[in-house]
Order: structure tokens, then C-alpha cells, then sequence
């Protein structure tokens, strides 16, 4: 049953981060100008994990930052897109609470559900958060949560964030940080929800990008 159960994880895993390398993605400057966003205070690192319905294995780790200077979510070896969200290497501009609640839907479905933890921190963490997802580069298949988990152990008071590749074992020992607060996101949509990304229209209304 254990056998059956590993089996099961490895090819709903694929689902959100199939095996391969990394893919580097630079968009242009005059995009991600256009896309700036600032949410303000209070600053907050956001912990995202894709957690299956079926069997509870974590499939998937990304983190938002919201700094003084912008938000962001890093999605490292994701799979999302959304034309009016441009990409560098795994990081996500323009996320507008708009852009945040369609990155939810869009992982949210019948098969997996979407855990949100955050914890407010100083606005030095906040930019020292920034910096470090930037710079980290574009992350290899399946390696979302050894990358995430690397980012956090360098910031200040998360030096204890263990180095795993299991996005639920990393989910598990963030909700141990004092002040961190959970919500948990269901949605009955279709495994298969590509067709999201076609409505670009009611995401530039309400998040204010053109």
C-alpha cells in the first residue's frame, strides 16, 4: 500500500511539476515597469502549498513577498502564467490582490486544495526577501520547496527552516512560526483549468494593469 501510495504522489506531483530542467524566463523591462505593484504595509512573506485532496502529499511551494517596493510571488518550477504577469525566473509581477486570488483559483481544483500562511516582518526581512527571490534564479523541476526552504533559512529569524523537498513537511514547520495565520483555499474546478488563463479582461480591471 505504501508502494501504491509513493506511486500515486510521484505522478499527481507531475501534474503541477513535471520533470526536466530549468527553464529561464526574462521579461522585458517596459513589462515589468508596467506591472509594478505596491501593496504597502503591513510586509509579509506569504508560504502557498498545493496539497492534493486524494492522498495529503504536498505538491507544490511558492512564496510571496510583499516588501516596501513591490510584491511578488516566487512560483519556482510552476506552472503558472498569465500573459499580464510577467516572469523572471520563476518570479511573478503585478500581484495585485486580483493577481493573488486568480494564482489561488488557478491551482485550487477537485484534485488539490491551496494552504496560504502568512507572517508579517520588518520591512528589512520584507527587502532582504525581495533581493534573495531575484536573485535565486530560474529553479529546476520539482525542486520548489528545497529552493523556497533555502530563501527562508537565509533571512533573519527563519534560520531554523529546514531544507527539504517535501512542500508539506515545509508547510508543517511554518506553521510553527509565531504569528503565522492559515487559510485554506477549495474549489471544484476541473483538474485541467487552462482555460483560466483566458480571462485576461476582469484581472486588468480589478488590478489596475494595462
Amino acid at each position: 500500500m505504501r508502494i501504491l501510495q509513493r506511486v500515486f504522489w510521484l505522478l499527481s506531483f507531475a501534474v503541477l511539476t513535471a520533470c526536466g530542467a530549468a527553464e529561464p524566463k526574462w521579461a522585458p523591462d517596459a513589462e515589468v515597469a508596467r506591472s509594478h505593484y505596491v501593496h504597502g504595509a503591513p510586509y509579509q512573506l506569504t508560504l502557498f502549498t498545493v496539497i492534493s485532496n486524494k492522498s495529503g502529499f504536498g505538491g507544490h511551494s511558492a512564496l510571496m513577498v510583499n516588501a516596501p517596493a513591490e510584491r511578488v510571488i516566487f512560483d519556482p518550477a510552476g506552472t503558472f502564467y498569465h500573459p499580464h504577469l510577467p516572469e523572471r525566473n520563476d518570479v511573478h509581477f503585478g500581484m495585485s490582490d486580483a493577481a493573488v486570488e486568480f494564482y489561488i483559483d488557478y491551482h485550487a481544483r477537485v484534485t488539490w486544495h491551496v494552504v496560504r500562511q502568512d507572517i508579517t516582518v520588518s520591512p528589512e526581512v520584507a527587502t532582504l526577501a525581495l533581493a534573495r527571490v531575484q536573485a535565486y534564479g530560474a529553479v529546476p523541476k520539482a525542486q520548489c520547496a528545497t529552493s523556497v526552504s533555502s530563501i527562508l533559512a537565509n533571512l533573519p529569524g527563519f534560520e531554523a527552516t529546514p531544507q527539504t523537498m517535501s512542500p508539506k513537511k515545509l508547510m508543517t514547520w511554518f506553521a510553527t512560526v509565531p504569528g503565522v495565520t492559515e487559510s485554506t483555499y477549495y474549489d471544484d474546478s476541473p483538474d485541467e483549468n487552462g482555460q483560466l488563463i483566458q480571462a485576461p479582461p476582469l484581472l486588468l480591471h480589478h488590478s489596475g494593469l494595462s
